[in-house]
């Protein structure tokens, strides 16, 4: 551990906080329908697409028909992209001539993709043509990221109205925030991405010489392109096998720092975004420092791990300071820990060093960051709102302390509310635990494993636990690409993201009906330390009592295994 790798684990935690704040002022703008400097170029086409579709822009709905056009939308968008990924070796642009996917992998591709996952069950360099990068691939990154954001929009509404009707128009703001925000923002990372060196091409390939004299034939995509909004969308999914590892997607220090930031920044500015539409920017950055606090520590707990020698290198004789194995030597143990602790944070699947090489204790960290409810700060919108969902269960819990019904931002927490703040948070535990319950019983599932023992364990535990949370990185080791793997990992996606975003819409439905409140003595502060000290506790408390036995027997076995040199 050095100075230089705490300031740049610091400066990467912190760029994406401060970018984030006027970003989120700007989001709020747009969710409330204020006018925005983007106004006279893109109201025209904002009218026009609302024209088309039909759709009024002013009604709004109630949490039944905004939830129901959510899903709508999103099948939609699944069963289009199925036909495209299965339909590939007839569509244009595919000069490599790949074939279609196979069904299974065409499901959980689809799926991935449309509930903002991301997860990877191939290769995309020898997989994925130009045409389905871009017109299937790309298309669900700008709107998967949208529909996210459409949740904290809703939610945000039902704190500010008293005793109101509807929570929104979900057309209207999938419609926004595609427009105002994640365009224009990924058109601009593109440029400066493509001027640092990403490919932007519609070749298939480029032919090098080696140093040998002998050629290798280099893939080429539109990488720029991808990679900002993959990284923007807060989406991860790479144009490359290795992700954000290989030297296309990923050049040099400065685009590292520049993609790493980009990563959580939408997230913190989908934080800032629902205090300013909620008129509690007080609360909300208590919310935000909690948040920051566990990524923090939890990526320093990453970053002193990775800065030990492995045990069996040092037994061996072999002289190696820091863990350098699945990193890049470009970026190092700190860059790579400060982007494992922001990918798994963030419902972000991209890697710049491979998990699976990481030492035990690293591997469960990045695990229990995606096991807390991906809030760190998690999705655009997703984040947000399940954070609330948090702040929401400990005002209930200080509730019961006191005596006290409880509030929280002008609103009466009462029993429906849990109930639905509970079906919110407990799908993630029933389907990482349940799915991989079954997996390691089950000799299918098994054939998959590169290991055995506590790192296979790891290997299905991390696996269900990316999909599940929306995250999309991977463990390595694990041959996903099966119909078992591909089946369950799609429905384990779909619960974790559908799931969660239907019951926080119905808990805005019950909230926008009930009266706004004014603070009373008697209600609880919850801007303070005292509220970000409850906070974290539930937060810990939710992800600890469900996961430590799983944890336990995989990552936390494994390194006292490698401590006592059992492999």
């Amino acid at each position: 551990m050095t100075v230089q790798g705490w300031a740049e684990i610091a400066l990467t935690l912190g760029l994406a906080v401060l970018l984030g704040w006027p970003i989120g002022l700007y989001m709020s703008r747009v969710w409330n329908g204020e006018r925005t400097w983007l106004d006279p170029v893109l109201k025209p086409v904002e009218t026009v697409f609302y024209k088309a579709a039909g759709v009024d822009p002013t009604r709004s709905q109630g949490w039944l028909g905004y939830a129901g056009a959510l899903l709508a939308f999103n099948l939609a968008g699944f069963l289009l992209l199925f036909a495209i990924l299965r339909l590939q070796g007839i569509l244009p642009m595919n000069p490599q001539g790949f074939d279609g996917l196979s069904p299974h992998l065409a499901f959980n591709t689809a799926v991935s993709f449309v509930t903002n996952t991301n997860w990877q069950s191939y290769g995309g360099e020898v997989t994925m043509s130009a045409f389905s990068q871009m017109v299937g691939l790309t298309t669900q990154n700008f709107v998967s990221a949208a529909t996210g954001a459409t949740i904290a929009a809703a939610f945000a509404r039902a704190f500010v109205a008293s005793r109101g009707e509807g929570v929104g128009n979900f057309w209207a703001d999938l419609t926004r925030t595609t427009l105002y925000v994640l365009l224009p923002l990924s058109f601009v990372l593109a440029i400066v991405l493509a001027a640092l060196g990403l490919p932007q091409t519609l070749s298939a390939n480029a032919v090098a010489t080696t140093m040998e004299g002998g050629q290798q034939t280099l893939s080429l995509f539109q990488t720029a392109s991808q990679v900002a909004i993959k990284q923007l969308g807060i989406n991860g999914g790479g144009v490359f096998n290795v992700n954000a590892a290989h030297p296309f997607e990923n050049p040099s220090a400065l685009t590292n720092l520049i993609t790493a930031v980009a990563i959580n920044v939408m997230g913190w500015a989908a934080f800032f975004a629902f205090g300013r539409s909620v008129l509690a920017k007080r609360e909300v950055k208590a919310l935000a420092a909690a948040a920051l606090i566990i990524l923090g520590v939890c990526t320093s707990g990453i970053y002193i791990a990775e800065s030990q020698p492995a045990p069996a290198l040092v037994a061996a004789g072999i002289e190696q300071p820091v863990n350098m194995e699945g990193k890049e030597t470009r970026f190092g143990v700190p860059a790579s820990a400060a982007w494992a602790g922001q990918t798994t944070g963030a419902s972000n699947g991209s890697v710049n060093s491979m998990h699976g090489s990481y030492m035990p204790l690293s591997g469960g960290i990045e695990m229990f960051l995606m096991q807390l409810g991906e809030i760190l700060p998690g999705g655009i919108g997703s984040g947000i709102a399940i954070m609330v969902v948090m702040a929401m269960l400990a005002v209930f819990v200080a509730g019961l302390m006191v005596g006290r019904t409880p509030e929280y931002l002008g609103k009466k927490i009462e029993a429906r509310e849990i109930q639905y703040a509970m079906i919110a948070v407990l799908v993630l535990p029933l389907a990482i635990l349940g799915f991989t319950a079954v997996a390691v019983v089950f000799p299918t599932a098994l054939e998959g494993l590169l290991n055995h023992g506590p790192h296979g364990l790891s290997e299905m535990l991390y696996a269900y636990t990316s999909a599940a949370a929306n995250n999309g990185s991977a463990f390595a080791g694990l041959t996903a690409n099966a119909p078992w793997w591909n089946t369950t990992l799609g429905i384990a996606m779909l619960a974790g993201r559908f799931v969660p975003a239907v019951a926080v819409l119905a808990i805005a439905g019950s909230l926008v009906a009930k009266p706004k409140l004014a603070p009373s003595t008697g209600t609880l502060p919850t801007h303070g330390g005292l509220f970000i000290g409850l906070l974290i506790g539930v937060i810990l408390i939710l992800g600890g009592l469900q996961f430590f036995p799983a944890l336990a027997l995989g990552p936390i076995v494994e390194h006292f295994q490698m401590l006592g040199g059992a492999f």
